[in-house]
């Protein structure tokens, strides 16, 4: 396997992606294609974003086929495709290079001199949607790869002319360790993905490599001591720090001037007011995602009130407090948030929006996290008014830690807890009246059952 990638690229004509459907995979494949290359893919089962691979008149075929690699000069791959795919098994043989999508999207964000990733525990898709309505909305025409649907471009993904690219930088697995960016947006710092990293000090000292890996810009969290901890010194190494928050010391900070469900705010940037914003997504979270989009592009360049204009224009990426309808006066939202920090965020906007009831169904989402953080879920998800739980998904584990969603349940007043996503619905549309908030929350497939409960509750 490939695992150099200064010249992955060099001559290569076709590139087969294994996988081509995923999110994370859709794009590449859109900007490659764009750039020239001859672009083949596979996949197991239909979607929209097949729909939109096959509208660039790139072949997509059904099922992974050893002949499926056949005429290619390189194959990409999903971490979700395991290494007896017959595909890879068959580039393997045939010695064509295959490499993981990280090592893809490091090249690629290698071709562009204006890189921003954007990482952190909690809000890379939001304040990376956010980033990219403000660039293209301001004429700075950027491509950009966003981990969920953006409706403004219509899609996760967005091919530009400009020299600037924007992306998501996960840390799980050390994936960001392969990109290279000129500017680096560091939301926060906070414990997850344990099951690899283990402590909160390997965490930090993952996202300290990243930062030292970014050429010119650090905007980060002033607010945040772990994401402080990680950009000390950045500076004597001639990195540009700038930092966002409430606080009085940040260089940008927000300034909430009405407190609604939507707050507006001012941007000041040590000491000036620049322009003033009132979000259409709630939450103070948001504020603060805002702040840092704010900040990013400002910084290269954007006009502040063009910037505001664009966060106010902006509602929403798909799957984060995503308002899907609101059938016999009950409004049916879906969010994805999945970690206790988020989960906080999440119902406590929630809470202030004045519905009568707010019924959260959640999916807790992996072993490990769930047992890990039992305590701090249960605290949060005694927030909401009512708490269903579906059983634990379990991603990429088995159950070593002998933990249930039925443990997590026992420990929240009222809580209840289903097999299925049926029973889920059938529960909290018999109970569910006009003017309560039914939201479902999880990182998995919890938005399967966010469809059931609006067609049930919409009587279809």
């Amino acid at each position: 396997m490939v695992t150099n990638y200064d010249h992955l690229l060099d001559n290569v004509k076709r590139i087969h992606f294994v996988g081509i459907g995923g999110s994370g995979m859709c794009p590449l494949a859109e900007i490659l294609h764009n750039e020239g290359f001859e672009i083949t893919g596979s996949d197991v089962s239909e979607s929209d974003t097949l729909e939109r691979i096959r509208s660039y008149g790139i072949p997509v075929t059904m099922g992974h086929f050893a002949e499926n690699v056949l005429g290619a000069d390189l194959v990409v791959y999903t971490a979700a495709v395991k290494l007896d795919n017959p595909e890879l098994v068959s580039a393997k043989e045939k010695n064509i290079p295959a490499v993981e999508r990280c090592i893809m999207l490091g090249a690629v964000v290698e071709k562009y001199k204006k890189s921003v990733a954007v990482c952190g525990t909690h809000g890379k898709t939001t304040t990376t949607s956010m980033i990219t309505q403000i660039f293209t909305s301001s004429d700075f025409d950027p491509t950009a790869i966003i981990g969920a649907k953006l409706p403004f471009i219509g899609g996760n993904s967005r091919v530009g002319k400009s020299d600037i690219i924007v992306c998501e930088a996960c840390e799980y697995v050390d994936t960001f360790l392969h990109l290279y960016p000129a500017i680096t947006v560091i939301l926060n710092v906070d414990e997850d993905h344990l099951d690899y990293f283990g402590t909160l000090d390997r965490i930090k000292e993952s996202f300290t490599k990243f930062a030292d890996q970014t050429s010119e810009i650090l905007v980060v969290n002033g607010d945040d001591a772990n994401t402080m901890q990680c950009v000390q010194g950045m500076e004597e190494k001639g990195k540009k720090v700038i930092t966002f928050g409430f606080g009085e010391n940040n260089d940008f900070r927000a300034e909430i001037t009405d407190y609604s469900v939507c707050d507006t705010f001012d941007i000041i940037y040590k000491g000036e007011r620049l322009t003033s914003v009132t979000l259409n997504v709630p939450g103070k979270f948001n504020v603060m995602n805002a702040l840092a989009a704010a900040a990013a592009t400002i910084s290269l360049g954007v006009d502040p009130k063009k910037a505001a204009k664009a966060l106010q224009e902006f509602k929403g990426a798909h799957r984060r407090f995503e308002i899907l309808g609101k059938p016999n006066g009950i409004t049916v939202a879906d969010d994805f948030a999945h970690h206790p920090t988020e989960l906080r965020a999440t119902l406590t906007t929630a809470m202030s929006m004045g519905y009568k009831n707010v019924w959260a169904v959640f999916q807790p989402h992996t072993y490990s996290r769930t047992y890990t953080f039992l305590d701090e879920f249960a605290e949060v998800l005694s927030i909401p008014d009512h708490c269903i739980l579906s059983e634990i998904l379990p991603v990429r584990e088995t159950n070593v830690y002998n933990i249930y969603s039925k443990d997590l349940a026992d420990k929240i007043d009222g809580c209840v807890w289903f097999d299925t996503f049926e029973e889920i619905t059938d529960y909290v549309t018999e109970k569910a009246q006009p003017d309560d908030l039914i939201i479902t929350i999880g990182g998995g497939n919890v938005y399967m059952c966010a469809n059931m409960i609006m067609k049930k509750l919409s009587g279809e």
